[in-house]
C-alpha cells in the first residue's frame, strides 16, 4: 500500500496515542472526522496498523527484570525448528523471538519477576523447549531506549 503523507501522519499520531477520538486525530492531521475515519479504516483493512493495544508498564505488573536469552536448537533441520517455534508461540512468558542469523538460532525476549522467577523460566520453560542445547541470558539492567514506534 502506498502512504501517502497524510497516511503518514495518521500513523505518526496514533503510534503516541493510539486513544485519540476521530475528531482530535482529525484535527490533528487537518482533515475532516469523516475522511479521517475512512483513512484510518483503510489503513486497518489493509494491515499497515496490525492492531492497537494497551502497553503495559512491567514493573507495575510485578515484573521487574528482562531477559535477552540466546537459544541454540540442536539440529537446524525444518522440522527441528518448526517443534521449537510452535512451543514457543504457546508459551505465554517467552514476549518476543525471533530466528536470527549468524553462530546462534534464536533471539528470545522476556520478563521476570525476581531471581526465583528467572530461575525457573530457565529450568522449566528455555530448558524443556523441543530441541534447546544451549542458551545464553543476558539481563537488563537499564533501558536506555524503547519504543515501539516505527518511523514512517
Amino acid at each position: 500500500m502506498q502512504l501517502d503523507p497524510t497516511d503518514r501522519a495518521i500513523l505518526r499520531q496514533l503510534q503516541r496515542d493510539a486513544r485519540l477520538t476521530n475528531v482530535e486525530l482529525a484535527e490533528r492531521v487537518h482533515l475532516s472526522p469523516s475522511a479521517c475515519l475512512r483513512r484510518v479504516r483503510r489503513l486497518e483493512d489493509s494491515g499497515v496498523i496490525a492492531q492497537v493495544v494497551a502497553l503495559l508498564d512491567p514493573r507495575a505488573v510485578g515484573q521487574s527484570g528482562t531477559s535477552f536469552t540466546i537459544v541454540n536448537v540442536e539440529r537446524t533441520s525444518m522440522e527441528t525448528l518448526k517443534r521449537f517455534e510452535e512451543a514457543v508461540r504457546q508459551e505465554p512468558a517467552i514476549l518476543d523471538c525471533y530466528y536470527v542469523a549468524g553462530s546462534n538460532d534464536y533471539l528470545i525476549r522476556y520478563t521476570y519477576q525476581d531471581a526465583a522467577d528467572l530461575e525457573r523460566i530457565h529450568a522449566e520453560v528455555l530448558a524443556q523447549l523441543p530441541g534447546v542445547v544451549r542458551s545464553n541470558s543476558m539481563l537488563v539492567l537499564r533501558t536506555v531506549k524503547k519504543t515501539t514506534a516505527l518511523e514512517v
